[in-house]
C-alpha cells in the first residue's frame, strides 16, 4: 500500500510539474494595432486574423493586443509587451516601421514582424496581404458603371501603399473608360469617420458617382449611398452597410500569413537570426486577399447585368464584356506565377513620364516605394516626383 501511495503521489507531482511547464511554454505573441478593433476595417481584419491564429494552434500559444496606438509612439508599447513576456511581436501599420526596427535592435531575442513596411533586421520580418490586384479589378468595374466619368478615392495617408492601390484603381478604370478622371481627397488619418464624411460630401459636390477608399469605417459607403452613389467595400465585409450600392470590394485573410509565420516559429524554422530576408508578399495566388464586398461573392449580383452589358476592346481578348474581363483577369492573377499584372508597362504617370517600360513588371521593392500618380488622377499628391 505504501508503494502504491508513493507511486500516486509521485505521479501527481509529475503531472503538476508537467502541466506547469506546458503552461509556461506557451508562445506569447503580441499584436500592436493602429486603430480600434471595432473599426470595421484594417485593425478589425488583423484582429480576426489573430483569433484565427489562436484556433489554429490550440494550447500552444497565447496572444494579446493593444489598440489605437499612435504611429509615432509605438516603442513604449513594444517595451511593455516584451516585459510582459512576448517572444513574437506583430506591428500592424506602416508608421510603426522605424519604431519596430529600433525595438528589434534593443530586443535581439524577440521575433518581430511588421506589416506593410520594407525595413528588416535579423530578428524582424515584413509581411503584407496586398490589394493592388483587387483594386485594379474594382477599377474595371468602376470604369464601366460610372455615368459622370468622375470617380472618387478617399485616401487615408499619402504613403506608397495607398498610392499603389489608388494607381491600380485608376489604371483599371481607365482601361475601360479612358475619358474617366479619378478625384482624390486625403484624410491624413486611418480612422476618422467625421473626416471621411466631409471628404465624401465634397467629392459628391464635384460630381463623382463611384467611390473607393482607405479609411477604416463604412462611412464613405453610407454617405455615398444616401445620394444613390456606388462604392466598393474596404478590408472587412462592408456590403451589408449599403447592399444596393456596394459593387464589390477587397477582403483580407491575415490569418493565412499569421498561421504560416507562427507555425514556422514553433517549428524552429524562423528564429531571431534568420529573418533578414523574410518578406511575405501574399496576394490572390496565396489566397491572402479576396475580391468582394462580402465573403464568397466577388461581385454583387445586382450589378452583374450592367457589367455584362458594358463592352470593352482589349488586345488580348478582343471585344469582351467588363464582367467577363474582371473574371478573366481575376483568374490570371490567381495563378502562381501570375499571368497578368496591372503594373506591367508601358505605363506613364499623370505628367507623362515613363515609369514602367514596355514589357517590364514592377518589382515588389518598386511597388512598396512607389510615389507617382497614374494618368487621370486629379488632386493633391504629396511626395509626387518631378
Amino acid at each position: 500500500m505504501r508503494w502504491i501511495k508513493l507511486f500516486v503521489i509521485v505521479t501527481a507531482m509529475l503531472l503538476v510539474a508537467t502541466t506547469g511547464w506546458a503552461q509556461q511554454s506557451k508562445l506569447k505573441i503580441g499584436f500592436i494595432y493602429v486603430g480600434p478593433i471595432g473599426d470595421f476595417g484594417w485593425t478589425n481584419a488583423h484582429d480576426v486574423g489573430r483569433k484565427q491564429l489562436e484556433k489554429a494552434f490550440p494550447g500552444q500559444l497565447e496572444t494579446f493586443y493593444v489598440e489605437s496606438v499612435p504611429e509615432g509612439n509605438v516603442e513604449p508599447f513594444i517595451d511593455k509587451m516584451v516585459r510582459g513576456g512576448a517572444k513574437v511581436v506583430f506591428t500592424t501599420s506602416f508608421g510603426f516601421m522605424d519604431g519596430t526596427i529600433a525595438a528589434a535592435k534593443r530586443y535581439p531575442d524577440v521575433i518581430f514582424a511588421h506589416a506593410s513596411g520594407f525595413k528588416r533586421a535579423s530578428n524582424s520580418a515584413t509581411y503584407m496581404a496586398d490589394f493592388y490586384q483587387i483594386y485594379y479589378l474594382n477599377g474595371l468595374m468602376a470604369g464601366a458603371l460610372s455615368k459622370t466619368n468622375r470617380i472618387a478615392y478617399v485616401g487615408a495617408f499619402p504613403i506608397p501603399e495607398v498610392k499603389r492601390h489608388l494607381d491600380a484603381f485608376a489604371l483599371g478604370a481607365r482601361a475601360v473608360n479612358p475619358k474617366l478622371t479619378i478625384h482624390v481627397r486625403w484624410l491624413f488619418s486611418w480612422f476618422d469617420p467625421a473626416k471621411a464624411k466631409e471628404a465624401t460630401e465634397a467629392l459628391l459636390a464635384e460630381g463623382a458617382d463611384t467611390y473607393a477608399f482607405t479609411e477604416d469605417s463604412p462611412t464613405v459607403i453610407q454617405v455615398a449611398a444616401k445620394k444613390n452613389r456606388l462604392s466598393f467595400s474596404h478590408y472587412s465585409p462592408m456590403q451589408r452597410f449599403a447592399p444596393k450600392h456596394v459593387i464589390s470590394g477587397q477582403l483580407v485573410h491575415w490569418e493565412r500569413i499569421y498561421i504560416d509565420f507562427v507555425g514556422k516559429v514553433l517549428k524552429g524554422t524562423y528564429t531571431t537570426q534568420n529573418l533578414q530576408n523574410v518578406d511575405y508578399w501574399w496576394l490572390l495566388a496565396e489566397k491572402a486577399v479576396e475580391l468582394g464586398g462580402q465573403p464568397g461573392q466577388a461581385i454583387n449580383p445586382l450589378f452583374t447585368g450592367r457589367l455584362k452589358a458594358a463592352k470593352v476592346k482589349t488586345s488580348e481578348f478582343g471585344t469582351i464584356s467588363v464582367y467577363d474581363l474582371v473574371n478573366r483577369r481575376l483568374a490570371q492573377m490567381s495563378k502562381n506565377p501570375v499571368a497578368f499584372d496591372p503594373f506591367t508597362g508601358p505605363i506613364r504617370d499623370r505628367k507623362g513620364v515613363l515609369r514602367v517600360p514596355a514589357g517590364k513588371t514592377m518589382t515588389v521593392q518598386e511597388l512598396t516605394t512607389m510615389e507617382w500618380a497614374a494618368p487621370g488622377i486629379v488632386g493633391q499628391w504629396p511626395g509626387e516626383p518631378k
